[in-house]
This record gives structure tokens, sequence and C-alpha cells, in this order.
């Protein structure tokens, strides 16, 4: 899908920093500085960096070409849906014996499709390249209220299709982040309760008190932890 030059590719003005870092050997500051230019852009800016380029070479090779001034959000759902041909998520037909489940038990013949995630997450990359390249938000394809539309459809229709409730999904992450939270302030009460405890046993009974509590301790701590 994607023609434009991977993330691998030679960034002259990183390659530029990378020599005069190593070749100035003068003084730590400017090697310092030299490093601190030529390091790499973040996983989310090269992948933002090859969705723009994709998107403009889509643009160039529209029939008949189009410019970025002229794309509108309709344009945006068009290579939304030409992306579907490199897609890897199975979504079934209203036909198919398996529609609606989450783990069907053989192959059908179903299309392929690119994901709702994948697609969301895309646009967002896309919105805010736009603006990064001198768009105006307010004229950005990217957020109409058009592709918004068509992201929450291809979600509620993959979701029947698959059988994937992408709300529940939601709401147990945030139930089981709830319980590590609870669990985790749990351990700290016990354990500072735990430390006063054996605090107290070693100045009363003296030598052979310290030690007593310090195994009630180790063993009462051993205990909540499993």
């Amino acid at each position: 899908m994607d023609t434009t030059p991977g993330p691998g590719a030679a960034d002259p003005s990183g390659g530029e920093g990378s020599s005069s870092a190593t070749g100035g050997g003068g003084g730590g500051g400017s090697a310092e500085g030299g490093s601190m230019a030529a390091a790499p852009p973040s996983r989310y800016e090269s992948q933002k960096r090859r969705d723009w380029n994709t998107f403009l070479q889509y643009l160039k090779n529209h029939k008949p070409p189009l410019t970025l001034a002229r794309c509108s959000g309709a344009h945006v759902i068009e290579f939304l849906k030409y992306l579907d041909q490199f897609g890897k998520t199975k979504v079934h037909v209203t036909g198919c014996p398996y529609f609606g489940h989450p783990n069907p038990p053989a192959p059908c013949a179903c299309p392929l499709q690119q994901a709702w995630g994948s697609l969301d997450a895309l646009i967002g990359r896309l919105r805010a390249a736009y603006e990064e390249n001198g768009g105006r938000p307010e004229s950005n394809p990217f957020g109409t209220r058009a592709v918004r539309i068509y992201l929450r459809e291809v979600k509620e229709s993959q979701a029947k299709a698959r059988g994937v409730p992408y709300e529940k999904k939601k709401r147990k992450r945030a139930t089981a982040v709830a319980a590590n939270v609870s669990i985790a302030a749990t351990a700290t009460g016990a354990a500072q309760v735990s430390d006063v405890a054996g605090g107290s046993s070693g100045v009363g009974d003296g030598g052979g008190g310290d030690g007593s509590g310090s195994g009630e301790t180790a063993g009462g701590g051993a205990a909540f932890i499993s």
C-alpha cells in the first residue's frame, strides 16, 4: 500500500547532525548537542509522515488528479474505502453463517477490510499532519462531519459482523484498571500497618521481640501478595 520511503530512509538533516557529533571530537558539550539534534523521530511521527505521503500519492494518482486544496471529506472517505483492499480483518457479510461470531470455527469467503480502530487512528494522524503542513483547521477535510459519520458506521457494522462489542471491551479495561488501583492501595495500607506493628514489638520485647515481629511481618506480606 505504501509506496513512499519508509522510516529507515536517509534523513539529510539527521545525517549532518550525526557527522558533526562524531567528527568534532573537540568538547563533550558540542558532541552531546550533536547527538541530541540527531535524535530520530518517534514511532508516531514516522508513521504520521508515511501516512501523509501515502495520502498525497493517492491524490496524485486519482482520476482525475486532485490537489490538496480541493480535497473534501468525500475524497477522504474514498481513500479509506480504497485502503480496504489492503486490510487484514475478516468482516462477515449478512448472509454468512458466521455473521456475528467473534471466533468462527472455519474459514469463509467474506472479504478482508481495514479494522475500524486502524482507520480511526489513521484519520487522527492525517488530521494532525494536515494542519502541520499549513492547512487551516476550519478547512481540514479529515475532521469533517461526513468522515466522523463514516467511521461511526464502520465501527457499528464491524461490531455486528464480527460479534465484537467495542463498548464492552472499554468498560472491562476500565474495571480492570480500577481493580488494580484498589489492590495497590490495599497493599500499601497493609504494609504500613505491618511496619508499625513490627516496630512496636521490637521496642517492648528487645532482641527476641524484634525477631518475632519481623517474622510475622514477612509472613503476613507473603500471604497478602499470594
